[in-house]
């Protein structure tokens, strides 16, 4: 079954804005290129840099907790680690996050912009290495449009795909067989990679990323349109490989 991959997306920074790459290149047990590498504490995370490990969501700024969030435009530089942010009514910022001055400048910028939205005190956190994911084994996130194109057909309203904040965006499958692909391999462009779950959606995709609005109650309506709280499959890195824009994408046999 083939299809292929219309878009690629990072997250720099946990929860806040996707940023699109034209290509990437896929390490063998691998986490995407540039993806949640920074996370920002609300409040005390228990995250130690020394001993870092999974953390829940819901010790820092997502949308899931915090719809303001999506106030917030960021765009991140991977090369130089240089930050720009804007949100209506707040100065833009331009911050070098490799310094401890820049970290700080963003956590009072957002501070500013989210006002009594968040609890506080924001810190601006390193994974130096370490991903902020969702789930510690879902190292990739693969979105199938036509499964948001059935959702949002069903619903009689618009569906931003961003919404989902998947890494690889893919065209050509039919609507929602990767619900049933769990341990399948999948070609990626040049990677392969075993499917290890459907993703279960939380409250993130209720926010409107373009109005910082819960305009949807997408788990809700999931659930009464199919019976499930899934969209979207985490997948797991196999054999590296390089995936681009057009890229075919493919499920194979089960791994043995």
């Amino acid at each position: 079954m083939t299809g292929r991959i219309a878009a690629l997306f990072a997250h720099p920074i946990k929860g806040f804005t996707p940023q699109k790459v034209a290509a990437a290149f896929l390490e063998a047990d691998g986490r995407f290129p540039g993806d949640r590498l920074w996370a920002v504490e609300d409040g005390p995370s228990g995250f130690d840099p020394e001993r870092p490990a999974h953390i829940s969501k819901s010790r820092f700024t997502v949308l899931a907790k915090i719809a303001e969030v999506a106030h917030a435009r960021t765009d991140y530089d991977l090369e130089t680690g240089v930050l720009t942010a804007s949100a209506p009514g707040a100065a833009d910022l331009r911050a070098d996050l490799n310094a401890a001055a820049g970290r700080t400048a963003f956590a009072a910028w957002l501070t500013a912009v989210l006002g009594e939205a968040a609890n506080g005190p924001l810190r601006l956190l390193d994974g130096a290495g370490h991903r902020f994911l969702d789930h510690p084994l879902g190292h990739v996130s693969v979105l199938n449009l036509a499964s948001v194109r059935d959702f949002e057909a069903r619903l009689g309203q618009p569906v931003d795909p961003l919404r989902f904040r998947a890494n690889v965006l893919v065209e050509g499958w039919p609507a929602w067989v990767e619900n049933d692909w769990t341990g399948r391999e999948l070609a990626l462009g040049e990677a392969r990679a075993r499917v290890f779950a459907p993703i279960t959606r939380c409250a993130a995709p209720d926010v409107d990323p373009a109005t910082a609005r819960r305009d949807i109650a997408v788990t809700a309506r999931l659930h009464e349109f199919y019976g499930h709280l899934l969209c979207g499959i985490y997948v797991q890195v196999t054999s590296p490989g390089r995936v681009a824009e057009g890229d075919a994408a493919e499920f194979h046999s089960p791994l043995p």
